[in-house]
Order: C-alpha cells, then structure tokens, then sequence
C-alpha cells in the first residue's frame, strides 16, 4: 500500500495564538503589525519566539536577543508568552487532526504528523482533504496552519515549510527533483551548521548535489551514520512510522525539563549523564536491557528533535547508555538553539530471562557492570543521594519518567 503522510504546522504559532484570543477579545490583530513574542527585553537570555510577517520584513529571526531585534524595528511590539495558552490551542488543532487520521503523531507543541494511508475510500482526493484540514483549523480556531503532504514524514515536513502562510503543498517522490533538490542544502531537515560549514567547503550548495554524491565521500564528510542519514533525505528517502503511542509503552524513558536553557555541551554532559544514570538503574532493577538508545531535545522554540541507535547487543550498563547518548546527542544538536528539555529512552528491550549469552568477553564491560552492582546496592541501602556519579555532582534535575 502506498504511504500518504500529512504534516500540518501552525504558522507562527505562539503569535498566532496570542493574537487569536486579543481578536476575540476586541482587541487588535498583532498579526498586522511588526510584532513577536518574547520575554522581558531588558533580560540578556531573552529571544524572540515568534515573529509577525511584517516583522520578518525587517530581518527579525527568530532565536535571536530579543534586544538585537529591536535595534532592527525599535516599533516592535513585543508581546509575553503564556505556555497554557498555547497548551490549550496545540490540542484544540490536535483534535481536529485526529478527526481524520488514524494516527497522529506529536511531532512539537505546533506541528503533528498524520498517517492518512489505507484512507482512500473515505477521502478519494488527499489535496482537497489536507485543505479541508487546513481550512477547518483556520474557520473554527482562528489561525493559520500550512499542509505538507508527501509519502513519508520527511518529503510532508518539508513540503509543509514551502510557502506560507496558510497553504497546502505537496512533495511525492517523482516531485523530488523539482521541487526538493534546487533547495539550499540547509534546508533539509536534520543538517546542522557543522555539517553545512562542511559540505560548503566542498562546495556543495544544494540538496540535489548532496543527494547525488556518492554515499561513501558523504559518509567519509559526515560520519557513517549522519552521512548516510542526510544522503538519504536529500534523496527523499525516510522509512520511520506515524506513533501516536506514548514513549513510556515502548520502553524506559526519562526526560528533565531544565530551570535554565542548555547553551554548551558540557553542561549537556552532566544531564545525560544523570538521566543515564537514573533510567538504566531501573532497567536493572526490573531485570531489562536495552537494544535501542534514544536522545530527545526541546529547544527553547519548543521545537522537538530525536535520534536513536540500535546496538550490537543489549545493555543495562550505565556508561555505555552514557556514552552513546553522548554521541547521539553530538550529532543531534546544532548549537545555535538553547536546550530547554534533554531526554533519554531506551527500547527493543529484552528481558534477562529471554537473554541469549553473548560470544564476546568484554573486560570493560564486565569492570562498569560490577560498578553499577556495587551502586544499585549502594543506593538500595543508604538512598538514592548516597552515591553520586562524578560529573553529576553540582547538577540539580528533577527527571520526568
């Protein structure tokens, strides 16, 4: 059966939503006029969120001091944000997505992925119905969403970020290298600054041109599994699922939402490290051992991105978690947007009892399982605070299973 994927995103979503309730309060559409939201200007850490089209015209980007901002529009107005309501219309569109898809998938606060495949017989004509969707959010709700349709989650995201606002746009595989490949290669989805500062010394300008290198000068660029991964994209090629089950049913998870944004990778250490920590000694608590390793971060746009490795064999050994949530998360993160939630999930468990032996002695591995023994008996005794791993230490984290 053939996919048909929908990606639907509010457009400006926190400015929309706040100038939403002002409309229906009588008041002025802050939508007309240079606008954004943001925090207190006369605080360092505070960045725009969301930003006006006639804010855009004067440069006004989002993630950027809110004080730089103003230096480009000193008219701006700047309105504060408030997280329960944009809670409140985030599942308000939700909903009528859900009124037409199997499955919906959370992919952030404004945008979801829906599986309309197998819904031919109800909705013979997928463009009039991603309108329909479309038009239906923007009638009873009052903003704007875009409608990216495609055959999997990556060409329906990025068909969704054509032009907007309040559009439907399409990008099916025999579209790809029209409407795909002429792109800038840092608009695929996943390509960070790092490597875009390293396909541009190589001269590589377009998604086109990246997805016809050959596979192994990308990898030997990129790294193996980021070179194949962005290879793959460019050439619209994305093989992952529409879940609309929750994290906690797949596996072992945790997450911390931060009491100040993440900026460096040290700092982004010490969490993964904790969360390592906590969600692997509840898998040896409960007998489990991991396959699969994933990393999730929020940044502070409330834009939600994930990795994940699957492993040689299963593990429930603290360093090793640690360490390849390190790798995935240095892969995962561009540095240009604060952190304001990191999270750790482990899945494809395997339960010891169903646990093949492994063929290979690894001395190293035996010496760090012997370490989490030591520390699980520990902790079993004394509490949880009686042992504290090295880097932890300092690092104040709430966790949420």
């Amino acid at each position: 059966m053939e996919r048909l994927i929908f990606h639907v995103d509010v457009n400006s979503a926190f400015l929309s939503w706040e100038a939403v309730r002002r409309v229906k309060a009588g008041g002025a559409d802050i939508r007309l006029i240079p606008s954004c939201i943001s925090g207190d200007p006369d605080k360092r850490t505070s960045v725009v969120l969301a930003k006006s089209i006639p804010a855009k015209r004067f440069n006004i980007k989002t993630g950027e001091p809110i004080s730089m901002a103003l230096r480009k529009c000193p008219e701006l107005y700047i309105a504060k944000p408030d997280f329960t309501l944009y809670r409140k219309y985030s599942k308000a569109f939700k909903d009528i997505c859900r009124d037409y898809a199997p499955v919906v998938e959370e992919f952030s606060i404004d945008e979801c992925f829906l599986d309309m495949t197998g819904t031919e017989l109800i909705y013979p004509d997928p463009i009039a119905t991603a309108y329909e969707i479309k038009n239906k959010i923007r009638d009873t709700l009052g903003f704007t969403v875009n409608v990216g349709v495609g055959s999997n989650k990556l060409l329906a995201k990025m068909a969704s970020d054509f032009e907007k606002p309040d559009k439907v746009h399409t990008l099916f595989d025999y579209e790809i290298e029209k409407k795909l490949w002429p792109l800038p290669v840092t608009d695929l989805l996943m390509l960070g600054k790092s490597a875009a500062d390293k396909l541009g010394r190589m001269r590589i300008k377009t998604i086109g041109e990246l997805a016809n290198m050959n596979l192994k000068d990308t990898q030997r660029v990129l790294g193996v599994k980021l070179g194949e991964l962005l290879h793959s994209y460019a050439n619209g090629i994305d093989n992952s699922e529409v879940s609309d089950e929750p994290e906690a049913a797949k596996g072992f998870g945790i997450s911390t939402t931060l009491n100040e944004n993440v900026t460096t990778v040290e700092r982004a250490n010490k969490i993964l490290l904790n969360l390592a920590d906590s969600v692997s000694s509840r898998m040896r608590r409960d007998n489990a051992k991991a396959m699969c390793v994933s990393v999730k971060i929020r940044t502070n746009e409330f834009k939600n991105r994930s990795h994940q490795t699957v492993l040689f064999e299963p593990t429930d050994v603290t360093s090793e978690i640690y360490e390849e949530a390190k790798r995935l998360f240095i892969e995962l993160w561009d540095k240009r947007s604060p952190l304001r939630l990191i999270g750790i999930s482990l899945s494809k468990i395997v339960f010891n009892e169903n646990e093949q032996l492994s063929l290979i002695v690894d001395e190293k591995h035996e010496k760090h399982k012997k370490i989490d023994k030591a520390v699980d008996a520990i902790r079993g005794k004394f509490g949880k605070a009686s042992v504290m791993r090295g880097t932890i230490v300092g690092e104040n984290l709430k966790g949420k299973d």
